[in-house]
């Protein structure tokens, strides 16, 4: 391995431990918490490292919601893989959406609460917000019903999923009828 590649490894290396650390961080305190000096102590290197890496927390919200979509899509497809016909793809499909949601609040919100400076629904787009966005179209895209553009159905579904997260985590929605929820979205919005 040369001298380069070594610390290119490094570095990529440096970087992941970052994002972890501030995703751990986030998800334990909030995201109030994550500052860059904070960062740099946890990590034990020096802010001037940590700026090498990122330009600030925005940036580093925005790596750390590119890595939770590359999670959420491998979660919508493994869950919906697991499972025979449209109706059971799409109720898998809204349950593995709002566990994720739920189990990680901190990469949710930085997902599609905060600015993490991504372009979302744009040909700059990155590839894994594309990836998690065609991980709902692939089952979504198939009970859209005659007519109706599936990237348009896949939209109106996932905002609705999006709002069942975010008022149950809220307190505006009660968590316990969140599978009458699940099951009552899927009967009235997919053509079955």
């Amino acid at each position: 391995m040369s001298v380069q590649e070594r610390k290119q490894r490094e570095r990529a290396d440096r970087e992941r431990l970052i994002v972890a650390t501030a995703r751990e961080l986030a998800e334990q305190q909030g995201w109030d918490a994550v500052t860059t000096r904070l960062l740099a102590e946890r990590i034990e290197y020096s802010q001037p490292v940590l700026y090498s890496h990122f330009r600030g927390k925005r940036e580093i919200i925005g790596a750390v919601a590119l890595e939770g979509a590359a999670e959420l899509a491998a979660t919508l497809r493994a869950a919906t893989s697991a499972v025979d016909g449209p109706r059971a793809r799409v109720t898998a499909l809204a349950r593995a959406y709002l566990d994720f949601a739920e189990r990680n609040p901190a990469v949710y919100d930085a997902m599609f609460q905060l600015d993490g400076g991504l372009i979302f629904a744009n040909e700059d787009t990155p590839e894994p917000l594309k990836d998690a966005f065609g991980a709902l179209l692939e089952s979504l895209g198939e009970v859209a019903g005659d007519g109706v553009h599936p990237g348009l159905f896949t939209e109106l579904f996932w905002a609705a999923l999006h709002g069942l997260a975010t008022l149950t985590r809220a307190g505006r929605l009660p968590p316990a009828e969140t599978e009458q929820r699940t099951r009552l979205l899927v009967d009235r919005l997919a053509v079955l």
